[in-house]
């Protein structure tokens, strides 16, 4: 057996082993301490490791190596969406992740290396969701997020491209909107006009204000002598995060724990004991961060707008204003002053699940049909388009930076057509 020569630092080496074997060493670059990244391969000749060697140099010298020791898919969610994705998005945001990344795709991929990961491990991951009872939309979610988290593995070379990139999503339809029709709105703000922070409605449906940006506004962005609302901010819940060095123990108190009454292994209907890992009952924590009522800064540049106030809708809030320092004299010393415009009786701002059961109160009142709240807003683009509002004006008027926005919210009503259909007739029927 030919004796194995050293070759020069940095180059390639193939050479039969002791063990029968051929193998092959090649430098791809430096790891994270500093050393050589010196990748091995092995065959059972030596054609078989040349290809080997060949492929490992190409990948070096077009710059798409994997990098050294590997990552598995659950290892590489927890910490994209903990330590890149947390610091860099929104609350909101990060709890769509994180309902992605530990309800569906780490207990259903997580095991697979990073770097053998295959469009058809998520493809029959999003065929099993909706089989088993998940929303085409919620494989959707499952599907953007780890594109997302993949594209940061390929920036940093842990992969050399993202299969979810070539993976296909379940297909989503498309919600079917029905704003509101004039009637129904003259209706709503009728019965608004009668109950406690009414005006908070009117507002979103003749301005289309967002939910947070309305519970978020305060007295000294409202200029009530020019008829003018500027919208800075806006008002979301946000989760409590653990405060405490052991999450898990911290909580290990409320973790459901009881085994099954019936001693059985497979009993669907027994409550799983909490992983290891398990970071919830955050908001039991003496130590408790981050949650609550918080204003933030609104969704975009273009979110930061200023709108005028019609005169009945300038009026109802003067008249609001005056409601509410009569509940202030009331309240005396219980009153918590935020300056927000809406308030609960002691001063403090309106909790979002508050404001969304008020909401389905006031349909109940005015015998209006059942719909989300944001269908306000979609009602006020629309009402823009029944008015000639020119679109530049439109995006200013709702916040929108993209163009695309307008089709999305701005409906065609039933008023509108049969007017065109009218306009038709005389074009083409009547002669007098």
């Amino acid at each position: 057996m030919e004796k194995k020569t050293r070759k020069p630092n940095g180059r390639s080496s193939i050479y039969e082993g002791n063990d029968g074997c051929w193998h092959g060493r090649v430098t791809m670059g430096v790891r994270d301490d500093g050393k050589p990244d010196r990748r091995h391969v092995r065959g059972r000749s030596e054609a078989e490791v040349t290809r080997k060697v060949q492929d490992l140099e190409k990948q070096r010298d077009t710059g798409r190596v994997r990098r050294a020791g590997g990552w598995t898919v659950k290892a590489w969610l927890t910490h994209w969406v903990e330590e890149i994705a947390r610091p860099a998005v929104r609350p909101t945001t990060l709890v769509g992740y994180r309902a992605a990344v530990y309800k569906h795709l780490i207990p259903k991929i997580g095991a697979h290396r990073l770097d053998t990961l295959k469009p058809e491990h998520l493809e029959k991951l999003y065929s099993r969701m909706v089989a088993t009872g998940s929303a085409p939309g919620t494989a959707h979610q499952a599907h953007r997020t780890i594109k997302t988290a993949l594209n940061e593995a390929v920036r940093r070379g842990h992969i050399t491209r993202n299969p979810a990139q070539l993976a296909k999503a379940p297909r989503v339809e498309e919600e079917e909107i029905e704003p509101f029709t004039v009637e129904e709105a003259k209706r709503l703000l009728a019965a608004a006009a009668n109950r406690r922070n009414g005006v908070r409605f009117a507002i979103a449906l003749s301005l289309g204000l967002r939910k947070g940006e309305a519970l978020g506004l305060k007295w000294h962005r409202l200029d009530l002598d020019n008829g003018l609302l500027r919208t800075p901010k806006q008002l979301q819940r946000h989760k409590w995060e653990h405060g405490c060095s052991d999450p898990h123990a911290c909580g290990a108190r409320l973790h459901k724990t009881k085994p099954c009454p019936k001693d059985c292994q497979r009993h669907t209907k027994c409550p799983p004991p909490c992983p290891s890992n398990c970071t919830r009952h955050a908001s039991s924590c003496p130590l408790r961060r981050g949650g609550g009522l918080v204003e933030v800064e609104v969704k975009s540049r273009a979110g930061k707008r200023t709108v005028g106030i019609p005169g009945p809708l300038l009026r109802a809030l003067r008249e609001h204003r005056e409601a509410q320092a009569t509940e202030r004299e009331r309240a005396a010393e219980l009153w918590q002053e935020g300056g927000w415009v809406f308030t609960q009786p002691n001063g403090r701002p309106i909790d979002p699940r508050a404001d969304h059961d008020e909401w389905k109160a006031l349909l109940r009142s005015a015998g209006v049909r059942d719909a989300r709240l944001h269908d306000a807003r979609h009602t006020a683009a629309t009402m823009l388009l029944v008015l000639g509002v020119p679109t530049r004006a439109v995006m200013e008027l709702m916040g929108w930076s993209q163009i695309s926005m307008t089709t999305r919210y701005q409906h065609i009503p039933p008023e509108l057509v049969t007017g065109i259909a009218q306009q038709v007739e005389t074009l083409l029927w009547k002669t007098d």
